[in-house]
């Protein structure tokens, strides 16, 4: 007997305290070399108790198979399995609809003994794995030798193994629905499904699936009866009344014989017998039997089954399968454990979860080496004489039609499933439908034709009363309106105290008012849609009111504007109007938001308490009135009058008209002045805000242009950038002689060695500031700056005379006396030495670039400075014979002594020259290194920076503190350096 619904969710309930958050009150035996596996002991119709026991011999197997696969990869730990019976025999039902109390009772018993293995394995029954999904919370992983119901699909911690059940209902439903095979030209709709008590729990299952599928994936595939018992097939097989020709069964073909013995069975009844585990359907002498004519058999393909396995012959064929699949759990268990033992991750983690999912490993079967793949090949057989042949396939969810003129008794084609019905009345059927169609669509066109027509002429109606004479298009002029909405958030514009002031809110409050009032005392009587957004001010600041008359267009709209008893029943009215109206005279007044109130920020919920108010107090927006003037009381208690909760008691548009004008003309007198008076007035304060408002806005821009020039100027020369900036483009140009400066740092690729990115950084960052700083008292512009390589011109962009080669050659002396005084932080006692080259010649220059452009030197003078800087001595500064005569032209006394004969790439051998100071000048010039001191260092340089390595870590120099310079508002940019580490692991 089925245990009824109310009875799983009874049994849920007793269990389910015990199990909340279970998992995490469980202590595993997953470590330590110690792997356990839990295996739930169930007693239903699939597991009796012989079939228990065989079960617990064939895990020990697949225990004993994981061990030695283990010890193979030279993993020694201890895998061993626990077993957890129900202690109740309450359980024994007919079917696996009772395993659900009793998955959830073993899974109480492992919570109370708190203790599991690394996996749990069970239950076989989608009702109990469900369960225990819905209310522990598992988070262990799971292994099932069935559980194929929708409800278990999606589970990520649950493995499912044994047979296609799946598979087979949507191999049928597929197969229900085509109307493209040669020999089934038509769909079905319709079968009997055969469930006998005597059958297997998997043929159940199938079955199952099969139901499940059908009503969950096509809601026009129905089942017309569940046959049960052999005296109920028998007479539907007879009956000439029956409701479907098509019978859907599972089990031993031999059945049939009993059912129909030597009766004739109509011709157009067609049986599929689901029979997936027997290979007899492909002996080759096989004898097909009289009472398989009309059978359609669904099975698996010799070799892609699991019928036959190495356990026991006393074992039955659905034993069979369930403890295979159970022996290959074992075994999966085994091969995740094997790969995480192997690679030293954790067991218990969460990933060891998820690894079950998505793998192949060596499963069991009768060759013992197969690989097992969850992926079936379906073949549905057909009778012909004494032989069964292949019609069709059906593999990945896709048909494939193997025998397209098959010899059935059915004359070639299979029959309808609705008895006495043939594809010939079917044709008629569908053309009466369509035609039926066709007919109500058209119907349904010429009815909503008609309506708008129907719209059409009624609201020509309510316009007829305007003379044509007064219908003319909207001078140029009149367009130009602005919602008076954006005129109340427009602060700067518009700002209170002097344009929108109290007088000019009453007037524009008194402009609308009386277009209210004209409209009303019109044929068109009823706004319906008045709103702040339809209001609009013209360029004399004169309120207008548009969108009336659309009610008869347009359904009625629920918003802030709409008065509660039109947002309870969708209706319009002229009270309606006058509580619009007293919700935009509070948007004016207080120049905030549509129904601004301190209690509410949302719409929706503002809307909803005015509409239901319900007796109590109406929600209205904040007007305050303890903080109004005398001049001001009189206006908000006219508009609290418009949003009184009874429509009577608001006033009509004729009173709220007069009584604005009398308000309105008590300002005039107390100011005797006229209304033209007071307009100027006001336009003369907007005028000197919008004066304010300019120059402020001026003074901004100003700072703002002279932030990117300052940023510009240090990027490109002044001149370049100004050409920029007036003509967009940079034309290049030709200098008949400039000086060009190139240096570098001697050994910088073996500091580099030693030391980290930051530590270079750090060190190039205070050379280079150095630099510029001696770069700003010369007349001197800097190229770039090329890792080491500090490139320096003089004359371009501006030209200068012969000054070019003095400002380079002083400027040499000054970098060559700071060197001589420099030590780097990180790299204490070592000496810092830098070569540098001069020559002067012709350069042309221009920008490259439209993204981060560069102003660049080209020409033979470029490339001659660079030799002058490579063929240098350290600590010298390498002159061409160029720049020497340009110095000799000038008032400036340069001493310099002659190097000699140098051969230089391209160039051929030129006489070059050392430049040591000017004459009455003292210049702290470091001493150059002899040819011997200069050999010496070459070869001990490695040495030297380890000793300063070491000194660096005996007086321990710590990390140098991000430092700042000064502001760009002072005068130059800004800059954050970065702070170093101590770790010696990455160099450049």
């Amino acid at each position: 007997m089925k245990t009824p619904l109310w009875g799983l969710a009874l049994c849920s309930l007793l269990l389910l305290p015990g199990l909340m958050s279970w998992d995490s009150q469980v202590t595993q035996k997953c470590k330590n070399g110690t792997y356990e596996i839990s295996v739930l002991m169930m007693k239903n119709l699939a597991f009796s108790n012989t079939a228990l026991d065989s079960l617990k011999s064939v895990v020990h197997q697949g225990v004993e198979i994981v061990q030695n696969r283990l010890i193979s990869h030279d993993i020694n730990v201890t895998v061993n399995a626990s077993f957890i019976y129900s202690e109740s025999d309450i359980y024994v039902s007919s079917d696996c609809r009772s395993s659900t109390c009793e998955g959830l009772d073993l899974v109480k018993k492992i919570a109370a003994e708190k203790t599991m293995g690394c996996v749990l394995m069970g239950p076989s029954c989608t009702y109990a794995t469900f369960q225990m999904y819905l209310d522990t919370g598992l988070k262990f992983p799971m292994i099932s030798a069935g559980s194929f119901g929708l409800s278990c699909d999606y589970k990520e911690n649950l493995t499912r193994l044994m047979s296609p059940a799946r598979k087979l209902m949507y191999f049928l439903v597929d197969f229900w629905k085509n109307d493209t095979f040669p020999f089934k030209p038509f769909s079905w709709d319709t079968a009997y499904v055969f469930k006998n008590s005597t059958e297997s729990e998997d043929c159940f299952w199938y079955l199952n699936a099969l139901e499940a599928g059908v009503s969950y994936f096509s809601q026009e595939l129905h089942f017309k009866d569940m046959l049960r018992g052999e005296v109920q097939f028998r007479e539907i097989l007879m009956d000439q009344n029956r409701k479907s020709n098509v019978i859907v069964m599972c089990g031993d073909p031999e059945f049939l014989y009993n059912i129909k013995g030597d009766q004739k069975v109509t011709e157009d009844t067609v049986i599929i017998l689901v029979d997936l585990f027997n290979d007899d359907y492909f002996r080759d002498n096989v004898t097909v039997p009289d009472y398989m004519e009309n059978v359609l058999v669904l099975t698996l393909p010799p070799g892609n089954h699991t019928s036959n396995c190495t356990f026991s012959q006393d074992l039955s064929p659905v034993e069979n399968d369930f403890s295979l699949a159970y022996l290959n759990g074992v075994l999966l268990f085994g091969h995740v454990l094997k790969i995480f033992l192997e690679n030293g991750e954790n067991v218990t983690s969460p990933k060891f979860t998820q690894a079950f999912r998505n793998l192949t490993f060596e499963g069991w079967s009768i060759s013992s080496d197969l690989v097992l793949k969850c992926l079936f090949l379906f073949i549905l057989l057909f009778h012909v004489w004494t032989q069964y042949h292949i019609l069709l396939t059906y593999d990945r969810n896709e048909t494939d039609c193997v025998d397209k003129n098959p010899t059935f008794i059915w004359k070639q084609k299979l029959p309808n499933d609705v008895p006495g019905q043939d594809p010939g009345p079917q044709v008629l059927m569908i053309a009466v439908f369509t035609l039926a169609g066709t007919m109500a669509l058209l119907l349904l066109i010429a009815l909503l034709v008609l309506r708008k027509y129907k719209k059409e002429n009624e609201r020509q109606k309510k316009w007829s009363h305007i003379p044509s004479e007064n219908i003319f298009p909207l001078e140029t002029n009149e367009t130009n309106h602005v919602s008076l909405k954006e005129v109340l958030n427009d602060t700067i514009s518009y700002p209170d105290g002097t344009f929108m002031d109290w007088e000019f809110k009453i007037s524009v409050l008194y402009d609308i008012a009386k277009g209210m009032s004209y409209l009303h005392s019109s044929k068109t009587e009823v706004h319906g849609r008045l709103k702040s957004t339809n209001c609009v001010v013209d360029n004399r600041m004169v309120v207008k009111i548009t969108d009336f008359g659309c009610n008869s267009i347009l359904p009625p709209k629920k918003d802030l504007w709409t008065a509660p008893e039109h947002l309870r029943q969708a209706s319009i009215s002229q009270k309606g109007d006058v509580y619009s109206y007293g919700i935009i005279a509070q948007e004016i007044i207080l120049r905030r938001e549509t129904f601004y109130t301190l209690s509410c920020r949302d719409q929706n919920e503002k809307i909803f308490r005015v509409e239901n108010s319900n007796g109590m107090k109406p929600f209205r927006p904040d007007l305050f009135l303890e903080t109004a003037e005398e001049k001001e009381l009189e206006v908000y208690l006219l508009v609290k009058n418009c949003w009184e909760e009874d429509p009577e008691k608001r006033p009509d548009f004729k009173k709220i008209e007069i009584t604005l004008a009398k308000i309105f003309g008590l300002f005039h007198d107390q100011k005797s002045e006229s209304y033209m008076d007071t307009l100027i007035r006001r336009l003369q304060l907007y005028s000197r805000n919008l004066e304010h408002l300019v120059e402020e806005r001026t003074q901004l821009y100003k700072a703002e242009r002279d932030r990117a020039d300052r940023l510009n100027f240090m990027l490109l020369p002044r001149l370049v950038v100004k050409s920029l900036k007036e003509k967009g483009v940079v034309e290049p140009e030709l200098y008949e002689e400039v000086t060009i400066y190139f240096s570098d740092i001697v050994g910088f690729t073996t500091i580099c060695k030693y030391s980290t990115p930051m530590e270079v950084v750090d060190m190039l960052n205070d050379i280079y500031k150095s630099f510029d700083h001696i770069l700003d008292h010369h007349d001197v512009y800097k190229v770039e700056t090329i890792g080491d390589a500090y490139m320096v011109a003089s004359g371009l962009p501006k030209r200068n005379g012969n000054r070019h080669a003095i400002d380079i050659a002083k400027m040499a002396l000054d970098i060559l006396s700071f060197m001589g005084t420099f030590e780097l932080e990180h790299l204490p006692g070592l000496p810092i030495w830098i070569r540098i080259g001069v020559h002067s010649g012709p350069c042309a220059a221009g920008v490259v670039g439209i993204k981060m452009p560069r102003y660049c030197l080209f020409g033979d003078t470029v490339n001659t400075a660079s030799r002058m800087e490579s063929t240098g001595l350290p600590l010298r500064i390498h002159v061409s014979g160029s720049t020497i005569a340009i110095l000799k032209r000038t008032e400036c006394q340069f001493l310099y002594e002659v190097r000699g004969e140098t051969y230089l790439k391209g160039r051929g051998t030129e006489t070059t020259y050392w430049l040591t100071g000017v004459k009455d000048q003292e210049y702290n010039l470091p001493t150059p290194p002899t040819v011997e001191n200069q050999q010496r260092l070459q070869a001990e340089f490695s040495d030297m920076i380890a000793n300063s390595l070491q000194k660096r870590q005996a007086a321990g120099i710590r990390n140098r503190k991000p430092t700042r310079v000064a502001s760009y508002k002072k005068g130059s940019l800004e800059y954050m350096q970065l702070n170093t580490t101590d770790s010696k692991n990455t160099h450049f």
